[in-house]
């Protein structure tokens, strides 16, 4: 098969390929099949225009070598039964311009048939749409726009005309046809958007590692995962250790040991280590998919400022009505009656509202916000009330060393030496606050340890020029290992949980040579973000946390919160949540574990940090990106803000041109098709205006 070059770029090609000799479906399979290649980035399909969108490894690839890959899928794989059945078939897709064309060339050829086949032309191009009407009236919905289309066409073809009912049904399909590509055209851009990253996965095969899109990824395969990356799926390990971040699935900050025989989770991270893992789960499992899930049903949670536009639509059809009968009353002029039919204020307001919604989701979802409807950007405009969690909200996952406190007449530097050589083993949280305060000071810790002893959940042990080293919990140091306590401890501790500090122990063979404190740091954005949140009118900023008090205080004064409470459990966080609501506040909350997910859920509006524990994510009903912050809340809520804005300006400017359509019908200065041309316009200039970026447009 030939393909020809249509544009290329180092790096990147467009290729074009013969519509007639390859199927929709066939072209899908060439374009997984090529991204296994090594050096493919990415491989897409453009099936209108008959072309692939290749992106390559320059120094992997030339421009040659991508055309050599393309000619080898001749019929022995492009006609593979197994292979074709690996890919879904492609949905068709029609150009709107390619549509009207087609539409329009049909339309006006039957004036040259025969009449008695334009009838029949006529009576199968209505009769869907009177069938539909006279169903809606059976149901007792009489103020709707089908009954509305139904009563004009039937006036037009039961008066003789019909050439004006031709018109009438053929406008109507216009309009219909510009109103669905609008629509898909706006969920295939939110859709894009959501989907737009693709995880690398590295897939083995032998002693071979290749790369392959996530999409491609099916039960029963083998992959590597190593330091860093995120673990795509669930599956079971085969060989390997490493250390597990669990966040995402358990709100636990600290690290889990995983190996051999062992499950793993996908949206895991493997801090340290590296695992060869049989995959499990993937298909509904999978994190695009829920993304695709929220977004199906994501339209069924319409806000109330749609549903009113839609009920003051339906309301207005009776006076469609109504004025049809006057006309025809006083004129006699059917012409004129229809005229008034053809008008309503349905159309448009039915379908510019979902559209200016998909477009705020859209908008949100480019930044990493993930908004599971319509209905939660209009609670978060109305919000007046934000109440945060602190560890991982309000302050940094990743905890900082805050002091350094030495006995045994040891200096500090030596002490947080020796903790450093110890900890730069293990990538938990507090190992890193120990290791990096080492790096800021300068200080130089070599290798001439034994082999570090880690013990789950405790701490650390090992022999350092030939003493016993143990670094830990106040548990496995002073209660496991019978340390003793200096004198000092008690006051240490006290002012430590003031602070809002926690404590780590150095012991030297029986004796205790260093205690480290570590502590959570406030965002830095935080307090600049309240004060946006304050200046856009939320009237109560608050917290609940689960940690002590003096770490509640600590972390409330520097954010500039107006009040906090400490020692929460979940059920307290639930009970304050509803304590605000019934106060008469439009409650956020804000947070990102586990026990965080029954006042997402209780709030008027839940959001969850983008790294949050899965079920706080799958509560929350917008979840911040993964690389975001709390900047993103004032983003939200002016997104909301200018939502409703938006739908408010639209319906009353579709009930002031609508109004005067039908006036102009009363006076007899439109026809049926004038009024059904102008009336299609203004839904489509409305839907058009509904999909403008609210970024920067609107003030």
């Amino acid at each position: 098969m030939r393909f020809n070059v249509r544009h290329s770029l180092p790096g990147r090609m467009r290729v074009g390929y013969d519509k007639s000799r390859l199927t929709p479906r066939q072209a899908a399979l060439a374009a997984n099949l090529l991204s296994l290649q090594d050096g493919f980035v990415s491989v897409s399909v453009n099936y209108l225009s008959g072309s692939f969108l290749i992106f390559y490894q320059t120094e992997r690839q030339t421009e040659d070598s991508v055309l050599s890959f393309l000619q080898v899928l001749d019929q022995k794989y492009l006609e593979d039964p197994k292979l074709l059945e690996s890919v879904e078939e492609p949905e068709k897709q029609t150009g709107l311009p390619e549509a009207l064309f087609f539409m329009t060339v049909l339309h006006y050829s039957r004036r040259l048939l025969p009449p008695f086949m334009r009838r029949m032309i006529r009576i199968r191009s209505i009769a869907p749409r009177i069938f539909k009407g006279a169903a809606s009236v059976f149901r007792g919905h009489i103020s709707c726009t089908e009954v509305l289309d139904a009563s004009a066409l039937l006036a037009a073809v039961v008066s003789g005309q019909g050439t004006t009912a031709d018109n009438i049904s053929f406008l109507l399909n216009v309009g219909e046809t510009i109103e669905d590509f609008t629509r898909r055209k706006s969920y295939a851009n939110l859709t894009e958007t959501l989907l737009s990253e693709e995880i690398p996965v590295r897939l083995c095969s032998g002693d071979e590692e290749k790369q392959i899109p996530f999409r491609m990824l099916s039960p029963g395969d083998t992959i590597v995962v190593r330091t860093g990356d995120m673990i795509p799926a669930d599956g079971d390990i085969l060989r390997g250790e490493a250390l597990i971040n669990q966040a995402a699935l358990t709100g636990e900050p600290l690290a889990d040991e995983k190996r051999k025989g062992q499950s793993v989770y996908a949206g895991t991270i493997i801090q340290e280590g590296e695992l060869h893992i049989r995959v499990r789960a993937v298909g509904s499992n999978t994190r695009i998919r829920g993304i695709l899930n929220q977004l199906e049903s994501s339209q069924q949670l319409k806000i109330s400022s749609q549903i009113r536009s839609e009920q003051l639509a339906d309301r207005l059809v009776r006076y469609n009505f109504l004025l049809a009968f006057l006309i025809w009353a006083v004129t006699r002029n059917t012409a004129k009656a229809v005229s008034a039919l053809m008008v309503d204020y349905s159309c448009a307001m039915k379908l510019a509202a979902p559209i200016a919604v998909l477009t705020a989701m859209k908008e949100a979802a480019g930044k990493g916000i993930s908004v599971k409807g319509g209905k939660f950007l209009e609670e978060a405009a109305k919000a007046d009330a934000v109440v945060f969690d602190k560890t991982g909200t309000l302050t940094n996952a990743a905890p900082v060393l805050s002091r350094v406190i030495a006995f045994d007449g040891r200096s500090k530097s030596e002490i947080l030496r020796t903790a450093a050589c110890l900890e730069e083993h293990f990538v938990h949280p507090v190992a890193r606050a120990v290791v990096d305060a080492a790096v800021r000071e300068g200080l130089v810790h070599p290798e001439n340890h034994a082999k570090v002893e880690y013990i789950v959940a405790h701490g650390i042990a090992s022999r350092l020029n030939g003493k016993r080293i143990l670094i830990g919990s106040a548990h496995f140091v002073f209660e496991d290992e019978k340390i003793q306590k200096p004198s000092e401890w008690t006051e240490i501790y006290n002012s430590a949980v003031g602070n809002g500090e926690s404590l780590l122990y150095l012991a030297e063979e029986a004796s205790l040579i260093g205690i480290f404190a570590v502590r959570d740091t406030v965002r830095p954005e935080a307090a600049p973000t309240l004060s946006v949140l304050r200046r856009q009118g939320v009237r109560y900023l608050g917290m609940i946390t689960g940690d002590d008090e003096g770490a509640a205080r600590t972390v409330a004064v520097e954010a500039g919160l107006d009040s906090w409470i400490s020692r929460a459990l979940p059920e307290d966080k639930t009970a304050e949540i509803r304590r605000l609501r019934d106060k008469g506040y439009k409650v956020m909350m804000v947070g990102d574990g586990i026990n965080d997910a029954p006042a997402l859920s209780a709030a008027d509006i839940g959001v969850a940090m983008g790294n949050a524990a899965a079920v706080a994510g799958d509560t929350a009903d917008i979840v911040l990106s993964e690389k975001g912050n709390l900047t993103d809340l004032p983003k939200i809520i002016e997104t909301g803000r200018l939502l409703l804005k938006r739908i408010d300006e639209n319906n009353r400017g579709i009930i002031v041109v609508n109004s005067a359509l039908i006036l102009a019908g009363l006076f007899g200065a439109l026809g049926a098709s004038a009024a059904a041309v102008l009336h299609n316009s203004a839904t489509v200039f409305f839907c058009a205006r509904a999909a403008k970026p609210f970024t920067g447009r609107e003030k």
